[in-house]
């Protein structure tokens, strides 16, 4: 008897193994569809090609960035039909520049792209569709992120400094000059940090730079080995001339160059003021931020006095609205040090009916003592990994509502899929644009339990 292969696959004789594609190479193609990341989908030669840049129904020509198999990854060149969608980037990085990949599509073409892809997800991992789609929750096109972070490189051998954002597919540095996603304030002060960043003595010594816009201006400036004292007194001099604060992180957690700085801020629906210093998490997007939390709180309707859980509670962006509206909130973090900064929080917004507890949230819930008497109401904000060793225990919490926030649509039907196996009913869900110029994707989803 012949010896069985173990499932490997063989050039048959005589045949000929299809020569792989070089980097680099150009390819006219014409597009089909968009897949849900936003790159345009062609098939030429029996493979499939996905392809930055492109819309359907254009004509490109195409540069290889990668293959392997039957996949081709490549990026526009040239545009040589262009489709009815297209418009022209605001942005003159746009086409280089890794942060954005859909300024070449219209505000209402991406939100369907978006909900096309949420809906795509729920359905083929999840099986379902919720009993009611909610309108998708959006803000500003432009200038709406208040905090980014700018990769700093010093090219030895040019002598040069660039600072910006990571290419697509690449770890080559995007020098930039302008930034239209960034909220005005950040805009504003973009010229004149690189400018002192270009007067430096000893750039090499920076990593990174990171940039917040709250209830004060920010820049933290990420150092690899210690600062030359003129180049500190630069930057001091560049931050007190541009009333921003200046904070420093070499080898440990960031910090202020002056005591006292506060930075965070507000949801003046609920009339809140959260503090939080670099290194936390924030949403970036402040006016889609303030209409979630809302919606969220609307979906849950939590009655006063009523037992709410926070999963991944951070620095309380939804523990402190639903104590608010007088909730007893239970809010739950893995990070020890956002849970002190939240108990911080609601401390300095008078809020005593909400309490802060740090877990493992990979873990079981059942021994934990918070736990013990149960929630009417649950809500989570996972990371992209999703929660769902948190969604296999949800009955056990006794929650008969639970709003699931997420960043990724993968995981979110993946965990969806969970719940209603324990007999939960997907009641609604809708699509947040926390990232517009991007194919980044976030949900809300509710589940409700019958009695």
């Amino acid at each position: 008897m012949a010896k069985r292969s173990g499932g490997l696959r063989f050039q048959p004789s005589g045949g000929e193994k299809k020569p792989q594609i070089p980097t680099g190479k150009k390819q006219r193609l014409s597009i089909q569809r968009l897949a849900n990341d936003g790159r345009g989908i062609a098939f030429h030669d029996n493979r499939t090609w996905f392809v930055e840049g492109a819309l359907p129904e254009e004509e490109v020509e195409a540069r290889v960035l990668n293959a392997r198999s039957q996949i081709v990854e490549a990026r526009t060149e040239r545009v040589l039909t262009a489709s009815a969608q297209r418009r022209a980037e605001p942005c003159p990085h746009a086409r280089v520049c890794g942060g954005c990949n859909l300024q070449h599509l219209s505000a209402a073409d991406q939100l369907e792209l978006k909900q096309r892809s949420l809906a795509e997800q729920l359905s083929r991992v999840a099986s379902v569709e919720p009993q009611q789609w909610a309108a998708p929750l959006s803000g500003p096109e432009f200038g709406y992120r208040r905090r980014a972070r700018l990769a700093v490189r010093w090219d030895n051998k040019a002598r040069q400094l660039d600072v910006g954002f990571r290419a697509s597919v690449s770890q080559d540095i995007v020098a930039i000059r302008e930034c239209p996603v960034l909220v005005q304030p950040l805009q504003m002060l973009l010229p004149d940090l690189l400018a002192v960043l270009h007067e430096l003595d000893k750039p090499q010594a920076i990593g990174h730079l990171e940039l917040f816009s709250g209830t004060s201006e920010a820049v933290l400036v990420r150092h690899t080995a210690a600062l030359a004292t003129p180049d500190l007194q630069r930057l001091s001099d560049f931050a007190e001339a541009k009333h921003v604060q200046l904070w420093l992180q070499g080898e440990g957690a960031p910090q202020p160059l002056e005591q006292g700085y506060t930075l965070g801020y507000r949801l003046p629906k609920w009339d809140l003021e959260l503090a939080w210093r670099p290194g936390d998490f924030v949403q970036v997007n402040a006016p889609v931020n303030e209409a979630m939390v809302a919606q969220a709180l609307d979906w849950l309707a939590p009655e006063a006095g009523e037992r709410v859980l926070d999963l991944f509670c951070g620095l309380g962006n939804f523990s402190l609205p639903l104590a608010r509206l007088g909730a007893q909130v239970v809010a739950v973090e893995g990070v020890g040090e956002m849970v002190e900064r939240a108990r911080t929080n609601a401390e300095h917004n008078g809020l005593g009916t909400a309490h802060f507890y740090q877990a493992d949230l990979s873990k079981p819930l059942a021994g934990a003592e918070w736990a013990k008497d149960g929630f009417a109401a649950v809500l989570l904000d996972p990371p992209r990994d999703g929660a769902l060793e948190i969604v296999r225990q949800m009955t056990t919490l006794g929650a008969r509502r639970v709003v699931y926030v997420s960043c990724n649509p993968a995981t979110l039907a993946r965990d969806a899929a969970e719940l209603i196996a324990q007999g939960y009913q997907l009641k609604r869900a809708g699509m947040l644009d926390m990232f517009p110029q991007t194919a980044h994707v976030e949900a809300m989803a509710l589940f409700e339990r019958p009695a």
